[in-house]
């Protein structure tokens, strides 16, 4: 019998050995009665046994050994059981052990009735294969795409809802500092809640901007006609008193306007001055210089210390790439830059700008923020590159 007709007479006793082994995966969910153990097995197996009655030539077997087999537009039932069994409590690797299973089970039964093997029975075999292969691959692809989207919606919903919790602590704190009477432990205390506050709802505006990122809408800039020597000019004075023993040596080349995010551009500053603060030689100054060259408006921060490794450099500024195991075992000038570039190259990227680095034991680091001239008006100072 030719393994397609076996496997629609068969469908019954195919269908209780796929339940058998789903029933012995433990998940965290509760346990499913036999349809939802079965969901979507017979139609991947009738989808397969209909797949194995076309006619293939040798350059469509080719294809499909390649992963390139045909597409549909709407979706398949190896998709549809991948959503089920992610809701059901399926980690991937049990929704891939079914597959395994379900082609040892076909394959055994099948060769156990049959008795002896011919040419047929090889192309059928190679036939099924190509099947439940297409179908795993379709089922992992749903299976990742459906986790990817749950953790950056979970991403998105934190941020926002723990902003509200974070905004009350703050407003408490502040009103303990402002109140008669709070002084001594009590004082330290509660600027201790406030500076913890405040650091924590940073966090967060990463986190949502990240989740933005990762959903897909961007970070959202909105230009104005500014002067971004007055907003560098107020993150240096911020840092400085939240960082009184660093030196920060500011550098004015001219007159820089034109249409920025006024807060954006200032988490930029706040991010590249707070990393040299964080990673430079403390005995050193750290340079922030702000010039228009022929490119367009430029903004320099340097620092002294240890450089950034090479290999470290084309992580920079991908959150997956930072918070990887490359980086879990990262120390030095390299530990914990990560969400905070990331946000600054793209907001820069959000006005067509570009963020650069270099870092050498020589010259120190300095990361170059060149924004483009259609992003500034006319009257700004022209310096040579």
């Amino acid at each position: 019998m030719r393994l397609y007709d076996f496997i629609e007479s068969s469908m019954e006793e195919i269908l209780q050995a796929w339940e058998n082994f789903a029933r012995s995966v433990r998940t965290a969910q509760p346990k499913q009665d036999a349809a939802g153990l079965r969901n979507h097995g017979e139609r991947i197996l009738r989808t397969a046994a209909a797949d194995m009655r076309t006619a293939q030539t040798a350059h469509q077997q080719s294809e499909k050994a390649k992963g390139r087999g045909p597409q549909t537009s709407s979706e398949t039932a190896a998709q549809t059981h991948a959503m089920t069994r992610l809701i059901a409590g399926f980690s991937m690797d049990q929704m891939v052990s079914e597959y395994r299973a379900l082609r040892s089970s076909v394959l055994s039964l099948w060769l156990a009735q049959e008795g002896s093997t011919t040419k047929d029975h090889v192309q059928d075999m190679i036939r099924f294969n190509e099947a439940i292969d297409q179908a795993l691959v379709e089922s992992i692809a749903a299976y990742g795409a459906a986790v990817d989207s749950t953790r950056k919606m979970i991403l998105a919903v934190l941020g926002h809802d723990l902003r509200s919790p974070l905004g009350a602590v703050l407003m408490a704190g502040d009103l303990l500092l402002r109140q008669e009477g709070v002084e001594g432990k009590g004082r330290i205390l509660a600027t201790q809640v406030c500076t913890s506050a405040r650091r924590a709802n940073g966090i967060v505006n990463d986190l949502l901007d990240l989740a933005r990122c990762n959903l897909g809408t961007g970070i959202p800039v909105y230009p104005a006609n500014v002067e971004l020597n007055t907003i560098c000019r107020a993150v240096i004075e911020e840092l400085q008193m939240a960082f009184p023993e660093a030196t920060i040596i500011f550098k004015e080349r001219g007159q820089v306007t034109g249409q920025f995010d006024s807060a954006r551009m200032a988490q930029v500053f706040s991010n590249l001055i707070g990393n040299a603060i964080h990673h430079g030689d403390k005995a050193s100054a750290i340079t922030v210089t702000l010039t228009h060259k022929a490119a367009g408006p430029c903004i320099n921060v340097h620092n002294s210390g240890e450089p950034i490794p090479a290999e470290a450099m084309p992580y920079l500024f991908s959150p997956e790439g930072r918070y990887s195991g490359y980086a879990s075992s990262e120390k030095g000038s390299a530990a914990g830059l990560g969400l905070g570039l990331f946000i600054a190259s793209e907001i820069v990227a959000g006005h067509g700008g570009r963020i650069e680095v270099e870092s050498t034991a020589e010259a120190g680091t300095t990361f170059e923020v060149v924004l483009p001239l259609s992003f500034t008006s006319s009257d700004a100072a022209l310096e040579s590159p």
